[in-house]
């Protein structure tokens, strides 16, 4: 073979290698890390519906950012076996599953290795209530809060206390912080009894008194209160936050708070989610 049409020879089997590396690497770049599935209702108290609009524009935004992707739905029949596999992240926004086969689904996903973030209310349960306190491994030995207790009103910051500098979602953020305004709950069951709770925030008690009424009892002036935590048997962690203030008062139903844009709090929630979305149980 002359020298020249050898060497032509050479280099173009360079550049297709080139190019396919290349290939290669752009279909790496594009396929995300992990994806998420936010289920939500958006119903009750603005408040919270608030919280999902922000929500569902910031995770999205986030995942073009880290690339992962957020999908969201309001229809809990989508919590089945088949739908989950789909999806390395389940969040619950602002509610929990009600039917028996969704709530089996979700707790085979869990056991199965799946992670989870949950907010707010995710967590509520109250006997003799519109959400009573009827799935007892849920509430009881995955979350381990049992039932809701009470809370502080109306929404306001708190300072927040770190009490894990371990964990993957809290490791970057200062001793303490100041939080976004919110409606802090107290729960049935005391987290720092059980053993399989790893209690990461709490409120700090600089913080008291948390609250300003009218009502005597929604203004705290003492005690430990956990508001970010995991289940060290499960790929999970619940956030308190997911509650913004509005304006009841002159029934008008503004906003006058949001959760994100809080650099301390948004540093929380996305490492945590990368944390859930990259690690092995």
């Amino acid at each position: 073979m002359p020298f020249n049409i050898k060497l032509k020879a050479i280099l173009f089997g360079l550049i297709c290698v080139c190019f396919l590396q290349r290939t290669i690497a752009q279909e790496k770049a594009a396929k995300p890390l992990f994806k998420v599935i936010g289920f939500y209702t958006g119903k009750e108290d603005q408040a919270h519906i608030s919280f999902l609009h922000e929500a569902t524009k910031w995770f999205p935004a986030m995942g073009k950012k880290y690339n992962f992707t957020f999908d969201s739905t309001a229809n809990w029949n989508n919590l089945n076996d088949a739908f989950l596999k789909n999806y390395q992240v389940v969040i619950f926004l602002d509610t929990r599953p009600e039917d028996s086969p969704q709530r089996a689904a979700f707790e085979r996903y869990m056991k199965n290795g799946g992670a989870w973030m949950g907010f707010h209310f995710s967590a509520f349960a109250l006997d003799k209530s519109a959400v009573p306190a009827n799935w007892n491994w849920y509430h009881n030995e995955f979350l381990g809060s049992g039932q809701y207790g009470s809370n502080t009103w109306r929404p306001t910051s708190a300072t927040l206390k770190v009490e894990s500098k371990t964990h993957p979602g809290t490791q970057n953020l200062p001793a303490t912080f100041k939080s976004q305004p919110n409606e802090w709950y107290r729960w049935e069951k005391d987290l720092t009894k059980n053993p399989d709770i790893d209690i990461l925030i709490s409120i700090d008690p600089v913080s008291f008194p948390l609250g300003t009424g009218p009502k005597l009892h929604e203004i705290w002036h003492n005690g430990y209160y956990p508001v970010v935590w995991t289940n060290k048997n499960y790929k999970m962690i619940y956030f308190n936050m997911g509650h913004n203030d509005i304006d009841y008062e002159h029934h008008t139903n503004k906003d006058l708070s949001n959760t994100f844009g809080n650099p301390a709090e948004d540093k929380l929630i996305l490492d945590a989610l990368m944390w859930l979305g990259t690690s092995k149980k």
